[in-house]
């Protein structure tokens, strides 16, 4: 049935209003109740997993639908790419995330770009990904952060790619600190260095 009703945008992915909001018809609509219908199922939760780039895809109509969807009580998560020259800055992926939020979307993956072939020009390297996320951690707040993924080439799922903010502090000596007690750098942000817990 959910196929049935992706038909009537004449696509044949759930994202596919996304990135043809024009075909996003009348009949669209009445697939989209049908869709909406075939969802839900007594005793099982079922989340819909919007796929964009870019905030300027957030269009009204796709606004309006991810809105029907959410109304009829199916959540969402979102999962986006990034990718070089689109949405590998702060500020594209800061309006992207606050745009979903606004949808009642929850930002859900960021993915650090496959190594398919012929898509190397959009791909940035995983520093850049790691950069990137660090500036937006400072920007948004904890709901509009995604997690920045990569799928592991042969299918070993998604692994966590996200800058990391913990390190053990090995420059005390044992007579200051207990020794069942170990203490951290932490970086926040902006870049500066925080000891946790904090020295005596």
């Amino acid at each position: 049935m959910i196929g049935e009703a992706l038909a009537f945008t004449g696509a044949n992915r759930p994202n596919s209003c996304i990135f043809q909001p024009s075909n996003f018809s009348r009949a669209a609509w009445l697939g989209l109740a049908a869709m909406r219908t075939s969802l839900r199922v007594k005793g099982a939760t079922t989340w819909v997993a919007l796929h964009a780039n870019h905030v300027r895809e957030l269009t009204p109509n796709a606004r309006a639908a991810c809105a029907a969807m959410i109304d009829a009580g199916i959540p969402m998560v979102s999962q986006s790419v990034l990718l070089r020259g689109v949405n590998d800055d702060p500020e594209s992926l800061e309006a992207l995330m606050r745009g979903f939020v606004e949808c009642r979307i929850k930002p859900y993956y960021l993915h650090h770009g496959d190594l398919a072939p012929g898509t190397s020009h959009l791909r940035t390297t995983l520093a850049r990904g790691q950069e990137i996320m660090r500036a937006l951690r400072g920007r948004v707040s904890g709901l509009c952060q995604p997690d920045f993924v990569v799928d592991i080439p042969g299918g070993h799922g998604k692994a966590p790619a996200g800058p990391n903010y913990l390190s053990v502090e090995k420059s005390f000596s044992a007579d200051r600190e207990q020794a069942a007690e170990t203490r951290y750098r932490i970086v926040d942000y902006c870049g500066d260095v925080h000891l946790y817990p904090p020295g005596p």
